[in-house]
């Protein structure tokens, strides 16, 4: 057995492993909240045979916020793993860089004209929040790249962080225009509390995953390619600058279209792609699908221990979130400076 058919090997197994935490991740969540109901129980209604309380409980409410989590967990960790092949760069992640808060505005604009969020213009919030995203990731690129050197990751993540201070202030600006309601909404918003809670909202963010994420992973060579440097990139054929932009389009739309759904939730980007490339490696063709499983145990564990251990008063997802990734993200500038 050849190196490249062990790793593959390697990636199932620790795809598999990930997907049996999923599921119970799953199965747990659904059997937290106000009226817990038996994880037999809970297989039982899935299969048709609850009881009308208990459809109406996982149907209705609980499902469609399982789905929502699941979906903007595997995007938020494919993106992440996207931004640090795109830019070499371990500390990029699209909150600390900005995205999200670009995504902010697009969805502030969006409440200035649409007030409802549970009804069919609902549908269109990724494009709002993936406009934002856009708008935020062209100022990046401009105030980042230098002559003659491309994309400077130090630079990069400096720049980012100013702009996501410049977006989050125009988001608290726009707020304050609507009423108190919308702002009480904004405000959970930016914690990154999962308001995604609809049918609706799945359908919204659900073409977004399916359609980028194939595309997403065809590119796996191309982002392999990005690791030897742009020199090397181009002396096999790799078209840099315009892979780079399209990567960069594919990864502001997963992140900013996940957002969308779940608040301004960060560190999952960050975080993901690094346990999954202690697990298989750098290998884009491995790292982006483990990257996504261990974004969607993130995001899901995190909403479920927001929602139970914290009850009645169950506090944003994006809390526990940012519990867990603020200290790794110190660690990891603490160890970027060694070297």
């Amino acid at each position: 057995m050849n190196m490249f058919q062990k790793r593959k090997q390697k990636m199932r197994k620790v795809g598999f492993v990930l997907l049996i935490v999923v599921l119970i991740t799953i199965l747990y969540g659904l059997n937290t909240g106000s009226l817990k109901i038996a994880p037999f129980d809970v297989i039982k209604t899935l299969l048709g045979q609850g009881t009308d309380i208990w459809e109406m409980i996982l149907f209705d409410y609980r499902l469609p916020r399982i789905c929502i989590t699941v979906l903007a967990g595997f995007g938020l960790g494919v993106a992440g793993a996207l931004f640090q092949g795109i830019t070499r760069n371990p500390l990029a992640d699209p909150g600390v860089l900005g995205i999200h808060a670009g995504a902010g505005v697009g969805l502030m604009i969006y409440m200035t004209y649409f007030t409802s969020l549970n009804t069919l213009p609902a549908l269109t919030i990724p494009l709002f929040t993936f406009a934002g995203g856009i708008m935020a990731a062209t100022l990046i690129m401009l105030f980042a790249y230098e002559k003659g050197k491309g994309l400077l990751p130090n630079r990069l993540l400096l720049v980012g962080i100013a702009i996501a201070a410049g977006f989050n202030a125009v988001t608290l600006y726009l707020s304050l225009q609507l009423d108190e309601k919308t702002y009480s909404f904004a405000a959970s918003w930016l914690l990154g509390n999962i308001w995604g809670r609809d049918w609706i909202h799945v359908y919204a963010l659900l073409p977004w995953i399916i359609l980028l994420i194939p595309i997403v992973y065809m590119k796996s060579k191309t982002l392999n390619s990005f690791s030897l440097g742009d020199s090397l990139a181009m002396s096999i054929g790799t078209r840099v600058n315009y892979e780079r932009i399209k990567l960069l389009g594919l990864a502001v739309a997963l992140s900013c279209a996940s957002v969308a759904m779940t608040g301004g939730i960060g560190f999952i980007g960050l975080v993901a792609p690094h346990i999954a490339r202690r697990l298989v490696g750098p290998a884009h063709e491995y790292l982006l699908p483990i990257s996504g499983l261990v974004g969607v145990v993130i995001l899901v564990l995190s909403d479920t221990i927001a929602r139970s251990i914290f009850e009645p008063s169950a506090i944003p997802a994006g809390v526990i979130v940012s519990a867990i990734g603020a200290p790794y993200f110190l660690y990891l500038l603490f160890k970027a400076k060694k070297y």
